[in-house]
């Protein structure tokens, strides 16, 4: 690796190093570095970390350095190593991912909070989950469908590589190997951490199996019937609404637990959402920019009084960590799951969308051309 002299018009090495010549360590530096850079492994490939140096594992003192979630909601168990991977560190993460295997969803929302609480963050780990799956409700996130195993070393050895290339070729193992290369240049420090198993043409088909494979077991009698259900109630919901407003008249039933329409305004809409504890109503502001969000939302605001005296009291969530904003009204202690609650959610939610309609729509005409006036739509 070489660095670019623009004023000489020449290169300079940089010289590599080992971590054990720069004196770093495993557990507190390269731990430490993984585990505040979630895009550590690339960008498209963000992770959440939910705990380090993990020993819950029943009848053994083992602990693994990182343990944490991707983006499909798999458990990512992340073993490093400094300059050399040692022989059997295949062996170890497999009995790390063989045990982690059986983590319910709730024992997973434990750990995090643990990790959370001992690092003194009154941050919530379910909310943080769902935030991070882009999950409206914790109850309807699925976690630890299958594992994922990444290991990080200087130097592989050849037991380790070919061990790792027969698992994915032969049982498509969820497992990546990352170099961490120190370089030093002058006073400064350069780390790189490159994938080198699998390559990215390897990768890709690898992916693309792992895909069909959850594809198929998507298709679980469970998620079938929950897909049936919303589909049944949107299909009685849609109808009856359709003769007390046009707003949704174009909307077709979805199997997803919630169903949008136009406002006007957009990025703006109105929503249905409907979950196994509650039916909710809602005005979304989900604008590419954050600021045009919290504009529109503090505009509605500031006609609060005005709005609920047509809608009766809402909820009005600025969202301050989220780039969204909604102000919802909600019916609680009802179930999608329990037909008997069905006319009672289907009445709540075709009155209260009704007059959500009525109260919001002058007044985001009036918000829409302060918006198009403030940020020269």
């Amino acid at each position: 690796m070489f660095v670019l002299d623009k004023e000489k018009n020449r290169i300079n090495k940089i010289k590599c190093c080992t971590f054990s010549d720069l004196k770093f360590r495993e557990r507190d530096h390269l731990q430490e570095w993984l585990e505040n850079t979630p895009t550590a492994f690339g960008e498209d490939d963000e992770l959440l970390f939910i705990q380090k140096e993990f020993d819950g594992f029943d009848d053994t003192r083992e602990r693994l350095d990182l343990l944490a979630i991707d983006k499909q909601g798999d458990l990512v168990i992340i073993e490093n190593k400094l300059d050399d991977s040692g022989r059997d560190v295949t062996w170890q993460v497999l009995k790390y991912a063989s045990y982690c295997s059986s983590l319910s969803k709730q024992q997973i929302r434990d750990i995090y909070q643990s990790y959370l609480d001992k690092k003194g963050n009154s941050e919530n780990a379910e909310s943080n989950i769902s935030d991070f799956l882009d999950a409206e409700d914790f109850k309807e996130i699925q976690l630890n469908k299958t594992q994922r195993i990444i290991l990080v070393s200087g130097n592989y050895r050849k037991e380790v590589t070919s061990t790792v290339l027969w698992l994915l070729q032969k049982y498509n193992l969820k497992i990546q190997c990352f170099k961490a290369t120190p370089f030093s240049f002058d006073e400064q420090i350069f780390l790189n951490i490159e994938q080198i198993i699998p390559v990215h043409e390897v990768e890709e088909y690898t992916i693309k199996m792992a895909e069909k494979a959850q594809e198929e077991q998507s298709t679980q009698e469970e998620q079938v019937i929950r897909h049936k259900i919303r589909i049944e109630f949107w299909k009685l919901l849609l109808p009856k609404l359709n003769t007390k407003t046009s707003l949704f008249a174009n909307v077709s039933p979805s199997k997803d637990n919630w169903i949008t329409a136009g406002s006007g305004v957009s990025g703006v809409g109105f929503v249905f959402s409907i979950a196994k504890n509650y039916a909710r109503t809602e005005v979304y502001m989900s604008r590419s920019n954050t600021e045009e969000n919290k504009f529109v939302f503090d505009k509605l605001l500031r006609r609060k009084d005005e709005i609920e005296a047509q809608t009766g009291a809402l909820e009005w969530e600025r969202l301050e960590n989220k780039k969204a904003c909604r102000i919802k009204q909600e019916l609680r202690n009802v179930s999608l799951y329990e037909k008997d609650d069905w006319d009672k959610m289907v009445d709540f939610l075709i009155a209260s969308m009704v007059k959500m309609e009525v109260a919001f729509k002058k007044p985001l005409q009036a918000i829409n051309r302060e918006l198009k006036a403030e940020f020269k739509e």
